[in-house]
C-alpha cells in the first residue's frame, strides 16, 4: 500500500507516534488509509450539510475495511461572491483547491480519495486532482437544494429568480415588498441551488463522465437516500482500492464524450466547458472546442431545466435522473456503452435497470426540445479562438441577432448602464477586461445578464463578455470570448455604436468592421494595467491561459539544466 510510506516498518515508528497520538489503533493503520477532502463550510448553502456527508463516507470505509482520513479544503459560494471583488476569485479558487488536494494526498501517502464538494469550482478543483493524482478515486457531493414555491404563483423558484427579481424592481414590475417575499422563498433547504446551473451541472456530468455513483447529481441533499449513497461511496472506494481502478482508467476520451453529450441533453452550464476541458488536460486528454459543436449537432436537448425552463433538479432526480437520460442517448446510439466507471461495470451494465419515468422532464428522441445540444461554440472575426453560449436558454428570435455595439470595460459599468434604463432594444453589450487575465479572475456576469431577464429585454438584447456567466444566466448570452481584451484580442477594438452580428445556428459571431479598420485600431491599442497587482490573483493572471484552453494554470518552462 502506498500509506505503508508514513506506518509500516521500524523506521516509520515515529510516524505510527503521530497517528497514535489522534487516536489511530494499531488496527486501524493496518488498513489503507482514505483520504477524505471534506469541503464543509458554514459560507455555502450546499455546504453546510457535507460534516453529515462526511460521517456517512467514514461510516462506509470503516464497514468496508478501510481507514478514513479527513482534511479540510476550501470553498467560495458564488451567490455570495457575485458582482464585487470576491467574483474574481472564484474561477482561481479552483486551481488552489487541486493543489491543495494534491499537497494534501501527496504529504501523506493516502492510498485513495474520497472527494466531496457540492458547488461550483470547488467539484472540477477536485476532479482535477483527481486525474493528476491517479489514486483510486470516488467523488460523493451534497446534493441540490429543493426548489422554493413563489408566493404569489405558486410556481418552483430558484435563487435566479431572485436575481431578476432585482431587474424587475428596477423596472417598476415589481415592488420591494414582492422582492422580500421570492428573497425569503426561493432557497427553502441546503443544497447546490435547485437549477441546472454551474454546480448541479458538474454533478451530474461528475456521474456522466463515470467518477460518482449512480445518483449523485440529483439525489436532493435533505433526502435520507443521499446519505445512503455516501455510504455507498466510501464502501466503494475500498474496492477500487482492491480492483486496483483509478481515474485515469475512467477519464478516457471516450468517457468525455459521454460527458458532453449528457451536457448536451440537459442544457448544462456554459462553464461546464472551463471545467470539462480543464479535466481533460490533467488527464492527458486533448480537448478543443470543436468537440463541443460535434457533439452537440448529435446529442439532442433532452431536458429543459431551469434557468430555461420550469424543471429543477428534484424533477428530474423523480424522473429518472443522469442514468434516465443516458438510457435515452444510449438508445440514440451518442454514447460510448463500454467505458467503465467506478461501479466497476461499463455504462451499458450501469444503465440495465435505467427507467424513465417521466416524459416531459426527459423527453423521448422523437420529441426532444431542441434536436441539437444546449451549448455551441461560436467562431468569427471577434472570437477567433471561440466563445460559448447556451443556445438552449436563447429565445428563437435571438437565434441571429445584429445590433449596435454598447462597450462597457468592467461588469459595474455594464450593470448601472442596464439598471438605469440606458440600454435599448437590439443592443448588443459587451463586457470586456473581464477575462482570466483581464479579470483578473474572470467574473461571472450574472448581475447584468439578470438585470436585462428582470427587464423583460432578455428576447430583444445580447451580451458579449470575454467573461463567463453563471450557469443561472438565460438569453443571448456569449461568454469566454477567446482571445480576451486584456491580451489584444479583437473584442479590444470594439468601439461604441459598431455592428455586431451574432449567428448561433451558423456558430459565427462577427464584428462588421473593415479590417483596415481594425488593424488601424490595433496600432493605437495598449494593455491596461493589472487591475490587482499583488497577492494571489496578481500570480494567477501572470500564469492563467486564455479561457478556449480552459483557463488552466500554466506550469513554467524548465530551463535546460534544471534540476527537477
Amino acid at each position: 500500500m502506498k500509506s505503508d510510506q508514513v506506518k509500516a516498518g521500524i523506521e516509520r515508528a515515529p510516524h505510527r507516534s503521530l497517528f497514535k497520538a489522534m487516536g489511530y489503533t494499531p488496527e486501524e493503520l493496518n488498513r489503507p488509509l482514505v483520504g477524505i477532502a471534506n469541503s464543509y463550510n458554514t459560507i455555502i448553502p450546499g455546504h453546510t450539510h457535507l460534516d453529515k456527508i462526511v460521517d456517512a463516507v467514514k461510516a462506509g470505509i470503516y464497514m468496508a475495511g478501510g481507514t478514513p482520513v479527513e482534511f479540510g479544503v476550501i470553498g467560495v459560494c458564488d451567490g455570495l461572491a457575485m458582482n464585487h471583488v470576491g467574483m474574481k476569485y472564484s474561477l482561481a479558487s479552483r486551481e488552489l483547491i487541486a493543489d491543495s488536494i494534491e499537497v494534501m494526498a501527496l504529504s501523506h501517502a493516502f492510498d485513495a480519495l474520497v472527494l466531496v464538494p457540492n458547488c461550483d469550482k470547488i467539484i472540477p478543483g477536485m476532479l482535477m486532482a483527481a486525474a493528476r493524482l491517479d489514486l483510486p478515486a470516488i467523488v460523493i457531493s451534497g446534493g441540490p437544494m429543493l426548489a422554493g414555491i413563489h408566493p404569489e404563483t405558486g410556481e418552483k423558484i430558484s435563487l435566479v429568480t431572485v436575481f431578476e427579481s432585482v431587474g424587475a424592481v428596477r423596472g417598476n414590475t415589481l415592488t420591494e415588498a414582492q422582492l422580500d417575499a421570492v428573497e425569503d422563498a426561493a432557497c427553502p433547504t441546503c443544497g447546490s441551488c435547485a437549477g441546472m446551473f454551474t454546480a448541479n451541472s458538474m454533478n451530474c456530468l461528475t456521474e456522466a463522465v463515470g467518477l460518482a455513483l449512480p445518483g449523485n447529481g440529483t439525489i436532493p441533499a435533505v433526502m435520507a437516500a443521499r446519505i445512503r449513497l455516501a455510504k455507498a461511496s466510501g464502501m466503494r472506494i475500498v474496492g477500487l482500492i482492491e480492483e486496483g481502478i483509478r481515474p485515469r482508467d475512467i477519464l478516457t476520451e471516450k468517457a468525455f464524450h459521454n460527458a458532453l453529450a449528457v451536457d448536451m441533453a440537459l442544457g448544462c452550464s456554459t462553464n461546464t466547458v472551463l471545467h470539462l476541458t480543464a479535466i481533460a488536460h490533467e488527464a492527458g486528454i486533448p480537448m478543443d472546442l470543436d468537440r463541443i459543436n460535434t457533439v452537440s449537432e448529435t446529442a439532442p436537448h433532452l431536458c429543459s431545466m431551469s434557468p430555461a425552463g420550469k424543471h429543477h433538479l428534484e424533477d428530474l432526480d423523480r424522473a429518472g435522473g443522469i442514468p434516465g437520460v443516458m438510457k435515452r442517448l444510449s438508445e440514440a446510439g451518442v454514447l460510448f456503452p463500454d467505458t467503465l466507471t467506478v461501479t466497476g461495470k461499463s455504462v451499458s451494465e450501469n444503465l440495465t435497470s435505467a427507467r424513465v419515468l417521466d416524459a416531459d422532464v426527459i423527453r423521448p428522441l422523437n420529441q426532444p426540445y431542441h434536436l441539437k445540444g444546449g451549448l455551441a461554440v461560436l467562431f468569427g472575426n471577434l472570437a477567433p479562438e471561440g466563445c460559448v453560449v447556451k443556445q438552449s436558454a436563447v429565445s428563437e428570435t435571438m437565434q441571429v441577432h445584429e445590433g449596435p455595439a454598447r462597450v462597457f470595460d468592467s461588469e459595474e459599468e455594464a450593470t448601472e448602464a442596464i439598471l438605469n434604463g440606458k440600454i435599448r432594444e437590439k443592443d448588443v453589450v459587451v463586457i470586456r477586461y473581464e477575462g482570466p487575465v483581464g479579470g483578473p479572475g474572470m467574473r461571472e456576469m450574472l448581475t447584468p445578464t439578470s438585470a436585462i431577464a428582470g427587464m423583460k429585454l432578455d428576447a430583444r438584447v445580447a451580451l458579449l463578455t470575454d467573461g463567463r456567466f453563471s450557469g443561472a444566466t438565460r438569453g443571448a448570452a456569449v461568454g469566454h470570448i477567446s482571445p480576451e481584451a486584456m491580451q489584444g484580442g479583437p473584442i479590444a477594438l470594439v468601439e461604441e455604436g459598431d455592428p455586431i452580428r451574432i449567428d448561433i445556428p451558423g456558430k459565427r459571431v462577427d464584428l462588421q468592421v473593415p479590417e483596415e479598420v481594425l488593424q488601424q485600431r490595433r496600432s493605437r491599442w495598449k494593455a491596461p494595467a493589472l487591475k490587482i497587482d499583488k497577492g494571489y490573483l496578481a500570480r494567477y493572471a501572470k500564469m492563467v491561459s486564455s479561457a478556449a484552453a480552459g483557463a488552466i494554470v500554466k506550469s513554467p518552462a524548465r530551463k535546460e539544466g534544471a534540476i527537477l
